[in-house]
Order: structure tokens, then C-alpha cells, then sequence
């Protein structure tokens, strides 16, 4: 294992190329984990939502639309998402996970970006849903509340964007990829708003 003296050029390199951190981050962070490459790219995704976390308060008023079009031209999306400068926005990164989210949405159809988006009606609705679906199962009284909370939360992951497992990479959700791209540049980065059209669906 290497020591604080001796950590490769290479290694900084490496997790600098996986995770977009700077030089100086990579380095404190691979000595702060004696060299351990995986604990020091969760070192730096941790402090990279430290950072996003004092973002939270800047406006993100700049960004791009991401598109997409399926192949037989039944299905469209657009999908807003924003940063705060021009520049973030003009980057390749940028770009591309606009476009990926767009195809995500294409797939997942989800009802909402944010669980705050989605209607307290519907929430409402599916968790007296899923409290009848309890009690039908006989379950004891002081369990059926966590049984039906895991339920709502399995609700969101399947409907909500920013809870929802990436298409690509089922190993993050969208939000952290989101995260991610706002660690790695610097600011704030969300996604605004979409829209899904499917032929034959008003």
C-alpha cells in the first residue's frame, strides 16, 4: 500500500481523470486514503456535494434544452437543464448528460423531476393504496407504517427523475449524476424542467 510520500503520478492522474477533481484535490485526497483509489473518489464525490451544497443558494440561469427522438418518431423528449454560466453550458460534459437525461426520460417516463414536484393528491392516493395492500396481508400493527413508508419510497425511485436509477448505470441515480457534473464544474447544476410526448397520448 503506498505511503503519503510515495503516491504515483499516475494514481493522481487517474482519479483525476474519474472523478474531474483538480490536481492539489486529487493528491490531498489519495494521501488523506494512503493511496486507496476507490475511497478517495467517494472522499471527493463527499466533498463535492459539501461543495454543491454551498452552491445551493447561487441561481442557475443558464443552460441548454437536451433532446431526443426515438427512431420511429413516436416518442420526444425535451429536457432543461441548467448551470450558472454560458460556459459550463457550452462544455461537452454539460452536453452530454443533457442528452442522456433526455434519453433516460424517454425510458422511464417519470411524473416528476423532484418529490416536491409531484401532487400531494397523488401521494395521498397511493399511500392509502398501499395501506389497504398491508392490511390485507395480515402484517403485525407495528411494522405495517415501515412497510408502507418502503412502499412510497419504491414509488418515488420508480416516477420521480432525480430518485430514479440511471438508464446507463444502475449502480447511481440520476441525482447523483447530477451531483457529480456540479462537483466537477464548480457549480450549480439541475435539471429544470421536461417534457415527454408519445404519439397517441394527450
Amino acid at each position: 500500500m503506498a505511503t503519503v510520500k510515495d503516491i504515483p503520478a499516475k494514481l493522481v492522474a487517474e482519479l483525476r481523470a474519474r472523478t474531474g477533481a483538480g490536481m492539489m484535490d486529487c493528491k490531498r485526497a489519495l494521501e488523506e486514503t494512503v493511496g486507496d483509489l476507490e475511497k478517495a473518489v467517494d472522499l471527493l464525490r463527499q466533498k463535492g456535494a459539501a461543495k454543491a451544497d454551498k452552491r445551493a443558494g447561487r441561481e442557475a440561469s443558464e443552460g441548454l434544452i437536451g433532446t431526443y427522438l426515438h427512431h420511429d418518431g413516436k416518442i420526444g423528449v425535451l429536457v432543461e437543464l441548467n448551470c450558472e454560466t454560458d460556459f459550463v453550458a457550452r462544455t461537452e460534459d454539460f452536453k452530454a448528460l443533457a442528452r442522456d437525461l433526455a434519453v433516460h426520460i424517454a425510458a422511464t417516463n417519470p411524473l416528476a423531476v423532484r418529490i416536491e414536484d409531484l401532487p400531494a393528491e397523488l401521494i395521498q392516493r397511493e399511500r392509502k393504496v398501499y395501506e389497504a395492500q398491508v392490511a390485507e396481508q395480515k402484517k403485525p400493527e407495528h411494522i405495517r407504517g415501515k412497510i408502507v413508508d418502503g412502499m412510497i419510497k419504491k414509488f418515488y425511485e420508480d416516477n420521480v427523475l432525480l430518485e430514479q436509477k440511471f438508464v446507463k448505470d444502475d449502480k447511481r441515480t440520476v441525482g447523483e449524476l447530477v451531483k457529480e457534473l456540479s462537483a466537477k464544474t464548480g457549480e450549480k447544476v439541475e435539471v429544470g424542467r421536461f417534457a415527454r410526448l408519445k404519439v397517441g397520448e394527450g
